[in-house]
Parts: C-alpha cells; sequence; structure tokens
C-alpha cells in the first residue's frame, strides 16, 4: 500500500497504490504476447490521426471558440459564469464562426462526445485532449475512439420503438461491426439486416425470451392482425438504418446505396476492440464474460498493468453505459477491495462515467473514491488528489482500504498501511477511526492488533477495538 522505505515517526497521508499489487501477485508473471499488428494496409497512426483531425475539425473549431470566449472571468462569459451552451451563446458562436446554429449545436455535441469539451455538472470546461490535440495524435485517435463508442448518441434513435428495442440493436451492433471488418469491403444491408437479427434473438434467447422469425422482424407465434405486437416487437430494419447513419455521422463507416462499408478509422477501432477482447479471453482468469464483481476479483491476482489491460478488454466487449452501472454495483458492495478496483476499471472508462461517479458523492461508503476519481478526472495531480478529501473522509478511506488489506493481503502489508494515515501519532489515528464510525472498525482494529510486531501498540489498539465494540 505504500512505499517499503523507512520514514520517519509521523504518519503521513498518501495515495494508495492497487490494492491489485498485492505482494503475493509479485511473483505471478504473464507471458509476454507479442505486439499485435493491425490488418494489413491500416493506414499508420499519424495518418489515422490526421484522419480524425479531418473529420473532427469543426467539433474543434467550436471547443477552442468555447475556450476562448467563455472562460470564467471573460468578457464574453455567460450570464451564469459557467460557460453553459446557452441560446444565446449558440447565436453568437453561429456568427463568430460562420455557422448555423445547428451546425454549432452538432459540433458541441460532437466535442462533449469526444472529450473536447468535458461537462461538470451545469459548467464546461476544455477537455485536456484539446490542449492535446496539436501536438499528440494517442489523443486525438483517444478522442475519436471515444466519440465512436459514444455512436449511439451521436444521433437521435426513430420514434416510436421501445427503449428495449433499441438497447438490443446497441447490444448487437458489435458484431455487426466485426462482420463489416472481416468482411473488409462493402456489405449489402440486408446481410447486415440477417446478422441483426440472429443476434437479437440470441440476446432474448439468453433471458428466455421469445425470439424472432427469421427474415420477419416478428417474433415467431406472434399475435394476429387482431392483437397489437409490442413496439419492441417491430421489424429491425429502421433500427439498423440508424445505427448506420449514426456510426456514418461519427466517421465510422459509408452508407448509401444499399451498403455499408466501414472506413480506415472504423476498420482500426474495431480492431483495436476485438484485439482488446482476444487479450482478455487468453487471460488466465478468463474476465471477458465475467460480471463485474467476478471480472474484478480476477483481477485483484494480476499486477496493476495487467489489471488494467483486463479492464479496458472488459469494458470493450459491453455497452459503456450498462458497464458502468455494474462497477457501480460492485462497488457498493460489503467487499472493499472490491469498491477499490472498480474505481480503478472507472479510471480506465474516463469522461464517460463522470456522471455515474458524480451521483453517488453522497454515499457515504463510496464518497472518498467519487471525490479522488473526479479530482483526478479534472486534471489534478494524482500524487495531490488526497488533498480534496475532508480529515474524516480520509480516515474512512484509511479504514475502507485496511479492510481489503485485512480480507486479501498479508499482516507485514497491514502494519505498513499505518504510513498512509493521515494522523500524525498512532493515538489520535485510533481517536478518529473510532469516531468516524465505518461499519469495519473493530475487525480492522484487531487485524492490525494481531499483525503489529510492537506490544504496546498493538495493546493499544486492541483496547481501541474493545472500546468501539461496547460502545465506549
Amino acid at each position: 500500500m505504500t512505499s517499503r522505505i523507512p520514514r520517519d515517526s509521523r504518519l503521513r497521508l498518501v495515495r494508495p497504490r492497487p490494492l491489485a499489487a498485492a505482494p503475493r501477485a509479485v511473483n505471478q508473471r504473464r507471458p509476454r504476447r507479442p505486439a499485435p499488428r493491425p490488418p494489413e494496409g491500416t493506414p499508420a497512426p499519424a495518418e489515422l490521426a490526421g484522419m480524425a483531425r479531418a473529420g473532427l475539425a469543426g467539433a474543434v473549431r467550436v471547443a477552442r471558440w468555447a475556450d476562448t470566449a467563455l472562460g470564467p472571468g471573460r468578457d464574453g462569459a455567460t450570464t451564469d459564469g459557467k460557460a453553459t451552451l446557452s441560446a444565446a451563446t449558440a447565436r453568437r458562436a453561429a456568427a463568430d464562426l460562420g455557422l448555423t446554429d445547428a451546425q454549432v449545436r452538432a459540433h458541441w455535441d460532437t466535442a462533449r462526445l469526444a472529450g473536447l469539451v468535458e461537462v461538470h455538472g451545469d459548467s464546461a470546461r476544455p477537455g485536456w485532449r484539446l490542449r492535446a490535440w496539436d501536438r499528440d495524435d494517442s489523443a486525438v485517435l483517444r478522442g475519436w475512439v471515444a466519440l465512436f463508442d459514444a455512436w449511439s448518441l451521436a444521433c437521435p434513435e426513430p420514434d416510436g420503438h421501445e427503449p428495449a428495442a433499441v438497447a438490443e440493436v446497441v447490444s448487437a451492433m458489435p458484431q455487426v461491426l466485426s462482420f463489416l471488418q472481416l468482411s473488409a469491403g462493402p456489405v449489402p444491408v440486408e446481410q447486415l439486416l440477417d446478422l441483426l437479427q440472429q443476434r437479437v434473438t440470441e440476446l432474448r434467447t439468453e433471458r428466455c425470451e421469445v425470439a424472432y422469425e427469421p427474415g420477419t422482424g416478428q417474433p415467431a407465434g406472434a399475435p394476429g392482425p387482431a392483437d397489437p405486437a409490442p413496439a419492441a416487437d417491430a421489424p429491425l430494419a429502421p433500427l439498423l438504418d440508424w445505427a448506420l447513419r449514426a456510426l456514418a455521422s461519427v466517421g465510422a463507416l459509408t452508407y448509401g446505396g444499399g451498403q455499408a462499408t466501414l472506413t480506415p478509422l472504423g476498420n482500426w477501432a474495431v480492431w483495436v476492440k476485438l484485439e482488446q477482447i482476444c487479450v482478455a479471453a487468453q487471460s488466465p482468469a478468463g474476465n471477458i464474460e465475467q460480471s463485474a464483481e467476478d471480472m474484478l476479483r480476477g483481477c485483484a491476482q494480476l499486477r496493476p498493468n495487467a489489471a488494467r489491460a483486463e479492464y479496458r478488454a472488459w469494458l470493450a466487449a459491453r455497452p459503456v453505459g450498462s458497464a458502468v452501472t455494474e462497477l457501480i454495483a460492485a462497488a457498493r458492495g460489503d467487499d472493499a477491495l472490491l469498491r477499490g478496483l472498480a474505481f480503478e476499471a472507472l479510471r480506465v472508462v474516463g469522461a464517460p462515467a463522470e456522471p455515474d461517479v458524480r451521483s453517488v458523492v453522497d454515499e457515504p461508503a463510496l464518497r472518498p473514491y467519487a471525490l479522488l476519481w473526479l479530482a483526478e478526472h479534472d486534471g489534478v495531480d494524482p500524487e495531490d488528489a488526497h488533498e480534496v478529501l475532508t480529515r474524516d473522509e480520509a480516515t474512512w478511506l484509511w479504514v475502507d482500504t485496511a479492510a481489503a488489506v485485512a480480507d486479501h493481503g498479508e499482516a507485514p502489508m497491514l502494519v505498513r498501511h499505518l504510513e498512509s494515515a493521515v494522523q500524525p501519532t498512532v493515538p489520535q489515528l485510533l481517536d478518529e477511526v473510532r469516531a468516524v464510525g465505518h461499519p469495519r472498525t473493530v475487525q480492522v482494529l484487531v487485524a492490525l492488533a494481531a499483525a503489529h510486531p510492537d506490544p504496546a501498540l498493538a495493546k493499544a489498539v486492541r483496547r481501541a477495538a474493545f472500546q468501539v465494540h461496547t460502545g465506549g
């Protein structure tokens, strides 16, 4: 949890290392896998980044205009002082940039999805990708992939369809994109529709629901004309058309003449995600098919870099929204180790997880983790992020991390964890740990007393545990 370098007697708060770095994992090595090569004909990263810059030029232009004209303290700031894109702001941007209001709003939405603009509550600010846009090809490609991942938000879905039907199509589209990538050329829409219907049938079968009749878009044993069918059982062709148009709008494919073809950027992005899935499928834990909780338990046995690779692959295999929901649910459980690892996985998610993380700030068990996540997301150095926590929040986090170590680590690791406390002395630490009211306080203190080699300190810790237990 902390450095092994000897320190003075004062206890200091340091940024906890991910619990995946527990000593028992030190000797666990994954065989090195040769760096994969993209499919033949894939442009070089610099060329791909140039394509992404060209496709996002309008979004970058609007984001830079907003940075210059609407930043806090500037004369052009909106009346609320938060640089939000109001109707008046859109008109002003359109006049300044020679665009229509609709174009400005479309570019603004694209900038948000690509991480060029980050929205925090009611305020917006330039994203780090915007700052690095001209000099960092990897930042550009990550921004485009973020937009690609959010394709279903880029265009409004057609009216008259149940949310469940739309969600099924979104969940099935990775298989459609994989087929386009493997085809390496134009594919007729009718063929893609057949594939989509098959995948939706599989999804419904997994949930023990009624499957579609092939080629009809209607469920087997569908009700007769006198019985209205639910909207979720409507033909899939309109939703496929919407999905292909949305993917075309973000530059992932071209769509027209009854055919769809991946662009070089789309082909590369699909290959990257397939490669991530293959990496996870080859891992010892096989985390790709696991629930968030089981995936996190598997990653607890891995070194930090290997765990992050697992997070990326697991995320690549499912919609971002549902993945974030699963991770938050795992963090709410009783296992403190999974709580810490869930927020490590949410760091890999990045900006799309920000609204969900912000929504749990008021939950006591998640608040310290959420505040640290938000601070790092806002650009605070990870080594300094702990400064956003109050004394009580830092103490709560110390106890929660100690609970994870007590449950999953080794005794020396728990003893070293003392160095990460914010309190300068052990008696002060014990007083504040007792006051903070963490539900695992007694177990943590008992485990620390049993592990600590100093008899006097162990006795004081046992006494504190007994007082917490008896309410004294």
